[in-house]
């Protein structure tokens, strides 16, 4: 059997026509991908590629692709550019020349469909595939009888046989290109999955046409849902093999387990499922940095399509404060902007009845019994005075099921800030000792055995930094002399200044606080398990410092997976900037969510025997260390003051940072 394939590619057009910047890179993409002989096994001389040509060339490459083969060739015919109907509803190829006269097209120098099925119908192949990335294109199917099949053995007919249209639109929609993007959507897909191996669905180490369909058209329908990719078997066409796929690449079966999480989690990684992702990851041996990419490259299409739905929710929002009802003129430009972000009406509709049946109170006034502590002061370090903003929820109107009222609060805290050179500061916030009681009483919701039994705790005090260390931080200590072991530069997957550093492990926190502290002239560490809660509680006994509950209004969280009374949240799927939500009663930002933060201890299964005095609870046999406070991908219980991580002293994940804190006796 013999492979060949017609790639054409039109990017530039008369006038009339806008131009398609990716179509000659579409091309290319599917060339190498059928070249490869580890994927296509595609012979380089029989694969023809097309870019930007006239009509006659199109319709001479066209015949001779068909002409002359045997019975079990496998052809290939893809077209990326522009598709064009008559007012009698025929499909035609676009060519570079072709033009148009008022509203539409001279069909006379485009490529009729019915061209190319005539050429295909005397053809001997038994195996023909047509791949159209085209607005329109599945108006190509009209003529071509498709029939239903059952199994056949496919190793009997070599791969499936028949004829497969592939289209990246149904024959009335619109096919797009993703802004931004070199490739145009439907064949970014194809290429993806095809390349990877992704879209060997059963595992068998070979890519069928169907597998191909399902799989390109679950992610194009992800970032682009007005686009209804199609597949049009005749007889046995859904059964053709077009590629292999590696069955012993790591990569590719960590990705397969991937798109299964994030199939079944609708997009998201589930806390269950993450664990599971991590142990098969050590399994295969890829390094975090390898799944990371893998993941990331999986969860695109669906952040993508959530990215346009929060863009048309906050626009909605904005408008109905200043209008409502909406107007006719404002009614028109929302179809024009849904239209532009290509969502489908009934995304529209959901967004709008959500939107419309829920109104957010927020009370912004400082409470008028707020009284404020006297400063204190501490030896030797002259302390300055600062104004914070913390919250509380309402739980009167949480038992109702209504949105959360948040009642914002101004405060006082004393700070120092440590000049870590080059105009950056570490702020330190000044903690007052107190007694609490440490852990979770056990009808708590999200209550484990690990959180108690409580106890009270007695916590000198002490000063703890005012944020998560941040990248722009870490960068500079990094470059201080090595105290033990080297320290990346830029280790986070998130980039920004101004975020938490991430992918740091305890054994990084730990050297971090080696050269600080000696750059500093005092110590600098991390802060113990018990003084991390006593400055997470603010002085509060709730399982959150704002409440019963919490909102994603307060806390950079998953909020798909609520606490209590709370409604469903905005899951941000990265970290945030620090300081961005409102400080707990203590001035510390970020305690809940963000990123989970190592502490000093090692980790033990309950609290027997636990120190009362504040101390860390160390052992030098211990494997597993402790984390606090949640991250941007856990749902909102793993936020509570009380719930503990725990992994191993070198383990560097993507919501793993921590802070520092300094002990200073007051006077």
């Amino acid at each position: 059997m013999n492979k060949f394939a017609l790639l054409i590619g039109v990017s530039e057009y008369q006038s009339g026509f806008s131009p398609l910047p990716t179509t000659v890179k579409d091309v290319e993409a599917i060339q190498e991908v059928l070249v490869n002989p580890e994927i296509g096994e595609f012979a380089a001389e029989n694969v023809t590629v097309l870019k930007n040509p006239q009509k006659p060339d199109m319709e001479e490459a066209i015949h001779d692709l068909y002409d002359n083969r045997q019975r079990d060739d496998l052809l290939l015919l893809y077209f990326s550019g522009h598709g064009l109907i008559n007012d009698d509803g025929n499909f035609y190829f676009s060519a570079s020349s072709t033009k148009k006269k008022g509203a539409s097209f001279l069909p006379y120098l485009a490529v009729a469909a019915s061209y190319v099925h005539e050429c295909m119908k005397k053809s001997k192949s038994k195996r023909k595939v047509v791949i159209l990335d085209s607005c329109f294109s599945g108006a190509f199917s009209q003529g071509m009888t498709a029939k239903g099949g059952g199994a056949i053995n496919i190793k009997q007919h070599l791969g499936g046989q028949g004829t497969a249209i592939l289209t990246a639109s149904t024959s009335t929609q619109y096919a797009y290109e993703e802004e931004g993007s070199e490739f145009g959507i439907y064949t970014r897909y194809l290429v993806d999955g095809i390349k990877t191996g992704a879209a060997d669905k059963d595992g068998d180490g070979s890519i069928s046409i169907d597998e191909l369909h399902e799989y390109v058209s679950s992610k194009v329908q992800e970032v682009a849902p007005a686009m209804t990719p199609k597949i049009y078997p005749v007889e046995e066409g859904h059964r053709i093999i077009l590629a292999k796929s590696p069955q012993d690449d790591p990569n590719l079966k960590y990705r397969k387990k991937v798109e299964e999480c994030a199939s079944e989690d609708e997009g998201e990684i589930s806390f269950i499922n993450r664990q599971s992702l991590n142990v098969i990851q050590k399994k295969l041996g890829l390094t975090i940095d390898i799944a990371q990419i893998i993941e990331s490259e999986v969860l695109e299409p669906y952040q993508k399509r959530r990215e346009k739905l929060q863009t048309y929710e906050e626009v909605f929002c904005q408008l109905i404060e200043q209008e409502y009802p909406i107007s006719e003129r404002s009614r028109k430009q929302l179809q024009r902007l849904q239209n532009s972000l290509n969502l489908r009406d009934k995304d529209i509709a959901s967004i709008e009845r959500k939107i419309l049946a829920n109104t957010q109170v927020v009370d912004s006034s400082p409470s008028p019994n707020n009284t404020e502590p006297e400063p204190e002061k501490f030896l030797d370090i002259p302390v300055t005075s600062f104004k914070f903003e913390t919250a509380k929820l309402i739980p009167g109107v949480l038992s109702l099921g209504k949105s959360s009222e948040i009642q914002r609060i101004t405060k006082n805290a004393n700070y120092f800030g440590e000049d870590l050179g080059n105009g950056v500061i570490l702020e330190m916030v000044a903690i007052p000792g107190g007694t609490f009681k440490m852990g979770s009483p056990e009808n708590e919701e999200g209550y484990h055995s690990s959180q108690s039994p409580q106890h009270e705790v007695t916590v000198p005090p002490f000063f703890m930094g005012k944020y998560p260390v941040t990248q722009q931080q870490w960068r500079v200590v990094a470059a201080l002399p090595k105290d033990k072991i080297d320290l990346k530069s830029d280790p986070s997957y998130f980039k920004g200044d101004n975020l938490p550093v991430e992918c740091v492990s305890w054994n990084d926190a730990q050297e971090f606080c080696a050269r600080l502290s000696r750059m500093a002239n005092k110590t600098y560490r991390l802060p113990t398990e018990a003084e991390w809660e006593y400055a997470c509680r603010g002085g509060t006994t709730t399982p959150f410092y704002c409440g019963e509950t919490i909102s994603t209004d307060l806390a950079n969280y998953n909020g798909n997976y609520i606490y209590g009374q709370a409604q469903k949240g905005e899951y941000r799927e990265k970290t945030t900037e620090v300081g961005k939500f409102p400080a707990n009663p203590f001035g510390l930002y970020d305690m809940s969510g963000n990123v989970w933060e190592w502490c000093e201890d090692g980790w033990h299964e309950n609290y027997i025997n636990a120190p009362t005095d504040g101390s860390a609870w160390t052992s030098l046999s211990t494997e597993y260390m402790l984390l606090r406070g949640g991250s941007w991908l856990n749902g909102a219980g793993y936020c509570r003051a009380a719930s503990r991580g725990r992994y191993s002293r070198d383990y560097r994940y993507v919501s793993y940072g921590f802070r520092v804190v300094s002990s200073f006796r007051t006077l």
